[in-house]
């Protein structure tokens, strides 16, 4: 099976799949060209299914192949990057905490997702377009590039007409194919344990390799499912098939309906998905899609096709199998099961570089997880320090390509934040702010004295995003409130290290205010009180003074916001400002 070797070492990923794509390419077509400039299009593929929110494990089949599409554009090629929109695949189930539906949408089950009515309050004509419509915003904005073929356009419009009579001609060479694997089980495989039902969901792609392989009966097997004349559904059996004539008759199972049709005429209905595939990447020319695990094992979608395509002319792409795209904080994200979060749930709290950088760094085999609750501020810092090393030029190659990968295509830089301040830091704002833009223009003006922002559209759209993370994903109880008084009995129960330390911090607080500043006079406070300068280093410090600065800003979280942890202190004495610092801390 034609799958690109995918290595373990450090080098650019993208780079060793562009260098085999384009070598492929070359071979399918030799002598096509005089330059890359005049070479045949370069074709790469995914697939995706709109039968219901498309998730952030389903972008891993749209952003393989688009990041060694772009590849292949920087180096002077010219590339077809097509997302098929299986609008055409029959409705399998009501998918659950869609806003407006509900368990009436059953009796659309069966139906082609674009005769299944958008869900209610939707500007969209029907199922398919509603949930295609999200994606391609949300592709638009991560500066995805790529040419969309609807295959419910395709097969009533006649476009796959010569190749769905190919395919019944030659059904007997197809089931003959298909037999050798029927009565084969796969090995058990060894997978990631999904943590919850929603994260299973992900993991089961869009059900396309679960479907059967066509119908087989008295009247012999047959590629081809047509649509009910009389109730849309494809729960049909073909009962005849004459190939001279292309006289084919089909009952329903539904409803009963029964009729005869000329299939030279006929548009509504498509070849089953394990004969469906193979022929649109030899009617299209694929070279380059990768497969999820759901399509890669023995027996499946991927490696049958990969004999049925020579029936239809035309050779197997070649592509990587990717792995599961995990989720931490899903639980924070939705009270319904199987609230899978999509590209526009991570574009609201993260900004598209961040997005892209997720996908490009790791190699497609390798397994890795988005975050929705605090380790998204971690993953933030990670790539701002990615940031500063590509700027000095101290990156490691593999991570700058990764990190060139994220904030531009070959079209060019994707737009970003002037002033990308910490995203902690602004989260940090927003969560004690509430919403008020002159409060965080203070605060984020008082971070850097030397270089003030002048304006919030300078954190932006960061800002946006670590408010929208703050009011979405922060459960109610972890929010940060400030205290309107002085916790009176507590600071009158203090002893007089704990009193001598408060005093530390408020005589030197004017002159720290910054956020550099107060860093190292709120983690230099224990370390002067334990006689040591506040500059001292960690390795010239014994192990209590790490015990006494934890001790320290426990006493500092509970004067201020009344619990023993918070924002960094930093960010939340900032935000407090020093006259109610002041005041909160009983001076």
């Amino acid at each position: 099976m034609p799958i690109v070797a995918q290595s373990t070492e450090t080098t650019d990923w993208v780079s060793r799949f562009a260098d085999e794509v384009i070598a492929e390419s070359e071979r399918r077509a030799p002598g096509a060209k005089t330059s890359a400039a005049t070479a045949p299009d370069v074709v790469v593929a995914s697939g995706l299914s709109p039968s219901g929110p498309i998730h952030l494990g389903n972008l891993r089949e749209v952003m393989t192949p688009h990041l060694v599409a772009d590849e292949v554009r920087r180096r002077g090629h010219r590339v077809r990057h097509l997302i098929s929109w299986d609008d055409y695949d029959r409705y399998r189930k009501v998918p659950a905490g869609v806003p407006g539906v509900d368990e009436s949408w059953a009796e659309h089950i069966g139906k082609p997702l674009t005769s299944v009515p958008a869900p209610k309050g939707s500007p969209h004509a029907n199922w398919a377009e509603h949930f295609k419509a999200a994606m391609t915003a949300s592709l638009a904005e991560m500066g995805v590039e790529f040419d969309g073929i609807s295959q419910t356009a395709q097969y009533t419009s006649g476009v796959y007409r010569e190749q769905i009579l190919h395919a019944m001609r030659h059904r007997r060479d197809i089931d003959a194919i298909l037999d050798q694997y029927r009565t084969k089980k796969a090995p058990a495989k060894k997978s990631q344990k999904p943590v919850d039902e929603a994260e299973l969901e992900a993991a089961e792609g869009s059900g396309a390799a679960a479907e059967d392989d066509g119908s087989s009966g008295s009247a012999g097997y047959f590629p081809y499912k047509p649509y009910c004349g009389n109730c849309e559904k494809d729960l049909t059996t073909v009962t005849a098939y004459d190939d001279d004539s292309t006289e084919l008759t089909y009952a329903c199972t539904a409803c009963g309906f029964s009729e005869t049709v000329r299939l030279s005429e006929f548009n509504r209905g498509k070849l089953v998905w394990k004969v469906d595939w193979p022929m649109r990447w030899a009617y299209e020319g694929v070279v380059f899609e990768p497969s999820g695990v759901d399509h890669s094992s023995p027996g499946s979608s991927f490696q049958v096709g990969g004999q049925i395509v020579g029936i239809f002319g035309g050779k197997q792409p070649i592509g990587p199998m990717y792995a599961f795209v995990g989720i931490s904080g899903m639980a924070k994200m939705s009270s319904s099961k199987g609230g899978v979060p999509t590209p526009a749930d991570a574009l609201r709290i993260m900004e598209p570089q961040l997005l892209r950088w997720l996908y490009a760094r790791r190699r497609p085999n390798q397994s890795f997880k988005i975050a929705f609750d605090q380790e998204i501020q971690r993953l933030y810092d990670e790539w701002d320090r990615l940031d500063a090393k590509v700027a000095d030029g101290s990156a490691l190659p593999a991570d700058a390509a990764a990190h060139s990968r994220a904030v531009r295509t070959a079209a060019g830089e994707l737009p970003r934040t002037p002033r990308p301040l910490p995203y902690r830091t602004l989260a940090s704002v927003a969560d004690i702010t509430a919403g008020h833009e002159d409060q965080a223009l203070r605060i984020l003006g008082e971070l850097d004295p030397a270089n003030p922002i002048a304006s919030l559209d300078e954190a932006r759209p960061r800002y946006d995003k670590a408010e929208a993370w703050i009011n979405t994903h922060v459960p109610a109880d972890q929010r940060t409130i400030v205290r309107q008084e002085p916790d009176a009995e507590l600071l009158k129960s203090l002893d007089e290290p704990s009193r001598q330390s408060l005093r530390l911090l408020l005589d030197g607080l004017a002159d720290h205010w910054s956020l550099d500043g107060l860093t190292h006079h709120v983690y230099g406070v224990p370390k002067v009180q334990a006689g040591f300068p506040a500059d001292a280093t960690p390795k010239e410090l014994p192990p209590e003074i790490k015990t006494a600065q934890r001790t320290f800003f426990a006493l500092l979280y509970h004067l201020l916001v009344g619990r023993d942890t918070g924002p960094r202190l930093p960010t939340l004495l900032l935000a407090v400002g020093q006259d109610r610092v002041r005041a909160l801390l009983g001076e």
